[in-house]
């Protein structure tokens, strides 16, 4: 090759690296997320916390769960009776959640330890985790043979992160006997407190919570944004649903809540990290029955919250309370006839045929499953409470 040549191709090769140099810097660059490979877990009552968790060899413990779960992974824990008073910290991805389940409804069961270290039957720090169908029953911490030493539960399924799901649990009988101070409790609390907002509270039974005149003790109690549809809350020594603290744009839609002090109470107070107030929230499609107050706004509220088509009947120190200016509408005044009612033992908040709660709601974008399971068909009328009939 002549001197002449050679250079040329040198010229020719060094024009097209710093051509390729330019076009690498300015393309764009691309993100490639990393690949979520699911996994599950399994927990049962004989398993072994030095186990796998396979399914052919479980853990024995939630809290050891907890421990192991990565984004993406679903703990099946079979039926059974489990220690509580454990926390879980690590969080999901809004593409990865993670998932813990009872593999039957309400018959994983969750209960106080023998020594209570902790006033928080589940403790829940992480983000997108869910919590679907266990049994959080507080009774063993009470008076008699089987009762637990240490701390008593003020609160049965406590929430401290973000984009977080309650959905379908039993909890009862939490912080029954505990005494009435301002510190609170709960059944299934939601909190702004550690900066976590928008979580769905969904198909849940809250009952027999708090000791009884207790103000300070609540069924479902939420301090964010959120969702609150199709639970059924009864026996609350407070309110069996509030809102406080830093509550704003909350769907409270489709509950049923009964033989409490207060049905729901929607107020904003003792801010955490907002100004307040509680506006935009929404208060649709519920039967508050049978409670000594009805719907109450308290504390700093907005002029857009909405309350449309609920049954608000036979609360007999007043069925509503609203902020100055703020009105109600489509409300059904007669009791809902459920199919068996009381307030002892456990009622049958099914709709009786002859119910005025029939048709009667609105539509509000929910064809999920009622809290008996059953769907709400899209193209039909929308029953007020938390059952389709």
């Amino acid at each position: 090759m002549t001197p002449i040549r050679h250079l040329r191709t040198l010229l020719y090769m060094l024009a097209c690296a710093l051509l390729a140099a330019c076009t690498m810097k300015d393309a764009p660059a691309v993100t490639v997320a990393p690949e979520i490979v699911p996994t599950e877990l399994y927990v049962a009552p004989d398993g072994l916390d030095t186990n796998p968790g396979t399914r052919a060899a479980p853990l024995r413990s939630l809290a050891r769960a907890a421990q192991l779960v990565t984004p993406g992974t679903i703990v099946n824990v079979l039926p059974g009776t489990y220690r509580g008073g454990f926390r879980t910290a690590i969080d999901g991805r809004a593409n990865a959640r993670i998932v813990f389940r009872a593999t039957e409804r309400w018959r994983a069961r969750i209960v106080p330890p023998p020594v209570s270290t902790t006033a928080l039957g589940w403790d829940n720090r992480a983000s997108y985790v869910d919590i679907e169908g266990f049994d959080v029953d507080g009774s063993s911490g009470m008076d008699g043979p089987e009762a637990s030493a240490g701390i008593g539960w003020t609160t049965g399924i406590y929430s401290g992160g973000s984009y977080n799901r309650i959905v379908g649990n039993h909890v009862h009988h939490v912080a029954v006997t505990v005494p009435c101070t301002s510190a609170g409790g709960s059944g299934i609390g939601v909190d702004s407190y550690y900066k976590g907002t928008h979580s769905d509270v969904i198909g849940n039974s809250v009952h027999d919570i708090g000791p009884p005149g207790c103000r300070w003790v609540q069924g479902i109690y939420v301090d964010t944004p959120a969702t609150i549809r199709n639970n059924v809350v009864y026996r609350v020594a407070e309110a069996g649903i509030h809102l406080w603290h830093d509550a704003h744009d909350v769907v409270v839609a489709n509950n049923t809540v009964t033989a409490s002090n207060t049905g729901i109470v929607v107020g904003g107070g003792d801010f955490y990290h907002t100004e307040g107030p509680n506006d935009h929230t929404r208060v649709v499609n519920n039967i508050v029955y049978d409670n000594r107050h009805g719907i109450s706004e308290q504390g700093a509220t907005g002029p857009h919250n909405l309350y449309r088509n609920n049954l608000v009947f036979g609360n007999p120190d007043g069925d509503w309370h609203l902020a100055d200016g703020m009105t109600h509408s489509g409300t059904v005044e007669a009791p809902p006839r459920f199919v068996a009612y009381t307030r002892d033992g456990t009622p049958d908040f099914a709709l009786a045929q002859d119910s005025p709660a029939i048709g009667k709601g609105l539509p509000e974008g929910d064809t999920g499953p009622d809290f008996y399971g059953k769907v709400r068909p899209a193209k039909e009328p929308v029953d007020i409470g938390a059952a389709q009939h």
